[in-house]
Order: structure tokens, then C-alpha cells, then sequence
């Protein structure tokens, strides 16, 4: 019995096909921004779309594929579409690449203050277990020492966990700044694509 691929995606040519139908252009970039056609921002519901169905399908090659009823696709915006999707993605990857890079100075900045706090803590614990070692110092101390550790909990955090989401977002957004996007006119307009209703 053959492997089926369980992806819901059809391939030309070993290249997996994100498609999208929409029935205007309209419907793919977010139509309040006054920005030129170049520069406009995608719809939300499309990226979502896009950078999931593009995660979903990890590394494989991929292309963006719009289908179009005839008269859009061969309208003079619709030759700007791929260029205006890449420029829309590529602005993505500079915000996601200054994100990570501001994330991991909090990380630094957090964990010097977290070290610096740390050893307050131990310095005070001996102070406070020269005077002896009695049940209240040694309850004080090791509140010193636990807290002091705690202190270190959110740069861990930061540098083992919260980082990885940025970098993944800035690898397909980096992609995505490069993708294929080919127009698919029809003679009738097509039904919308499920992420686009």
C-alpha cells in the first residue's frame, strides 16, 4: 500500500501549491491601507492562510498560486500582486528579526539583573548566618537563596523557550519574502477560498 501524504496540498512538479480563490484583489490586501498597491498590507485572514499553510508544509518548495476570475487576473494590479505580497513579507521579516533581536537584550538585560540580585542575596545569606546558626537564620538564609534563584527564572525562560517562536515566525517569513506567486485566471469566478470567507 502506497504512503498517502496527508497534506491537503496539490504539487507541480514536486512543488507544493498554497492556493488561494478569491474573486478581487480586494480581497487579499487590507483595503483601509492608503498605502500604494506595492506596499499595501495583506488582509489578515490571507496571511494567516499563507504562513500557516507554509508552516504546515515545512520545508518543501512551495508556490503561491491565485486564482482569479479572467477579467482581475489580467488587470494591470494583478501583474504588481506577486512583488506586493513578497515587499509585504519582507517587511515582516525586518519587524520579526528586530522583535527577536529586542527579546533576546531583554533575556541579557534580565539575567544581569537576575545574577546581580542573585549574588545580593547570597552576600546578605552570609551576613546573616555569621551571627550563628539558629532556626531563624537558617530559615532567612535559605528564603535568601530560593529567592535569589527565583530571580533567575525569567531570563531561563527566555533564553530556552521564548525565543525559538520568533526565529520559526522569521524563517517562513524569510521564505515567504521569496515565494512564487503565479495567477490563475478562470472564466468564472471561482468560490472563495475557506480562509478567505
Amino acid at each position: 500500500m502506497a504512503d498517502r501524504d496527508p497534506l491537503p496540498y496539490r504539487t507541480d512538479g514536486g512543488v507544493a501549491l498554497i492556493e488561494l480563490r478569491l474573486q478581487t484583489l480586494d480581497q487579499l490586501f487590507n483595503v483601509f491601507d492608503p498605502s500604494p498597491f506595492h506596499r499595501k498590507d495583506l488582509d489578515g485572514d490571507a496571511e494567516n492562510y499563507i504562513v500557516g499553510a507554509l508552516r504546515e508544509l515545512g520545508p518543501r518548495p512551495a508556490r503561491l498560486v491565485l486564482h482569479l476570475p479572467r477579467e482581475v487576473a489580467v488587470a494591470e494590479d494583478a501583474s504588481h500582486v506577486g512583488e506586493a505580497i513578497r515587499n509585504y513579507f519582507a517587511y515582516q521579516t525586518q519587524i520579526t528579526a528586530r522583535d527577536l533581536r529586542l527579546e533576546l537584550r531583554r533575556g541579557r538585560d534580565s539575567l544581569a539583573i537576575g545574577l546581580l540580585f542573585l549574588a545580593g542575596c547570597q552576600l546578605l545569606r552570609q551576613v546573616l548566618l555569621s551571627f550563628g546558626e539558629g532556626p531563624v537564620q537558617t530559615v532567612l538564609g535559605e528564603g535568601l537563596l530560593i529567592a535569589g534563584w527565583v530571580a533567575l527564572w525569567r531570563p531561563i525562560e527566555i533564553y530556552l523557550y521564548e525565543w525559538w517562536p520568533y526565529r520559526r515566525r522569521l524563517q517562513v517569513y524569510r521564505r515567504l519574502a521569496e515565494i512564487d506567486v503565479a495567477i490563475a485566471p478562470s472564466e468564472r469566478a471561482p468560490p472563495l477560498s475557506p480562509a478567505m470567507t
